[in-house]
């Protein structure tokens, strides 16, 4: 490796570095600013706090992955423009492309770096953060969740059985106006009803309250009353937390065979997990889309210096989060397949990439 190719490399990473340690205690202060009061009020441990700032530092990092690494490269490659060090480079003989070979070696670290964390460090930091907060800084009446939560748990041919709960308590494992049917060749063959559910963790059964089952016969239905009754379900208690917040918390190995799972368990659900699956392997590739295109844009001295090319690229980064949240939600609530939804705005900035790159060429 030349010593441009240190040069520049040391500055790729330094840079996205020292944007990492500059905005995550921002994002630190905000948050204390907002929750001091509770955590006083709840007297919750310093070493509580300590650990939950922890996580928040690896969740709100791989949050706004793309946004640090692509204005980071703005700004140094921008400074190197306004220097005129890159009119040198490109003087002494070394080709454009030559002069992107370092940016492509520090897009490789970052986006290893992006991919470990993704697979291994950031569910861990999810798990960690959303329990803290739901556990200590939101109300009672928030710690559930708040809206329906609607499941199929079963589909084999024509039999298919179906849960219902309009809140759930994910600390307590409760949840609350319960309803379980079952039907067979689309015709409703039983119905369960509760007003609260628990699960047990050591039986792993679940105790119904204010219980009532109601069985169609031909002729009459038979229906079953009891203050309290424990019962074994053929679900888990994830499939009673919000899919997002469940797939998030999971390793690579955790996530893929528990979508196996779901797969064969026929849950409706499935494209949410499906989601979160790919973006683990998506959002590591972008680094390389957007490192070209913020090489590319900063990469000439303009008139107005660093502040036009920072702004240019603020609106493209944001652009880019922007059609990256639309499209993963389009996967989730529509019949666009996943795995199109998730790379479809790599593919889409990797053309403006190569279009960018080859005028920048010239």
């Amino acid at each position: 490796m030349k010593i441009i190719d240190k040069y520049i490399l040391k500055r790729y990473l330094v840079t996205f570095s020292v944007m990492l340690i500059m905005f995550i205690p921002i994002g630190i202060t905000i948050d204390v600013s907002e929750k001091v009061n509770k955590m006083i009020e709840k007297k919750i441990p310093l070493k509580d706090i300590l650990i939950y700032y922890g996580d928040f530092t690896i969740y709100f990092a791989n949050l706004l992955f793309p946004i640090f690494l692509f204005l980071s490269i703005i700004w140094f490659t921008s400074k190197l423009a306004n220097n005129t060090e890159i009119i040198a480079i490109l003087s002494s003989g070394i080709s454009f492309g030559r002069f992107l070979r370092p940016f492509m070696f520090g897009a490789i670290i970052v986006s290893i770096f992006a991919l470990v964390m993704g697979f291994f460090l950031v569910p861990k930091a999810s798990k960690g953060f959303n329990d803290f907060r739901y556990q200590n800084l939101k109300g009672n009446s928030q710690t559930r969740e708040t809206s329906d939560i609607f499941r199929q748990i079963k589909k084999e041919g024509k039999l298919e059985e179906n849960i219902y709960v309009s809140n759930y308590n994910y600390l307590s494992q409760t949840g609350f106006n319960f309803t379980y049917e079952k039907f067979q060749d689309n015709i409703l063959i039983e119905k369960v009803t509760a007003n609260r559910i628990r699960y047990d963790a050591t039986t792993k059964n679940y105790t119904l309250y204010g219980y009532n089952r109601r069985i169609v016969g031909e002729t009459n239905d038979e229906i079953i009353s009891s203050d309290k009754l424990m019962v074994k379900y053929n679900f888990e208690p994830d499939d009673l937390t919000p899919v997002v917040y469940v797939a998030e918390t999971m390793t690579i190995g955790q996530l893929n065979s528990f979508i196996a799972k779901e797969r064969a368990r026929g849950n409706a659900n499935i494209n949410t997990y499906l989601v979160v699956f790919y973006k683990k392997f998506s959002l590591p590739i972008s680094a390389f889309i957007l490192t070209i295109i913020a090489v590319s844009v900063s990469s000439m001295k303009r008139r107005g210096g660093m502040g036009i090319n920072l702004a240019i690229g603020i609106v493209i980064a944001f652009v880019f989060i922007f059609i990256d949240k639309v499209f993963g939600t389009l996967a989730e609530k529509s019949s666009i397949p996943p795995l199109i939804a998730v790379w479809l705005p790599n593919l889409v900035f990797g053309i403006l990439a190569y279009y960018l790159l080859r005028n920048a060429k010239r």
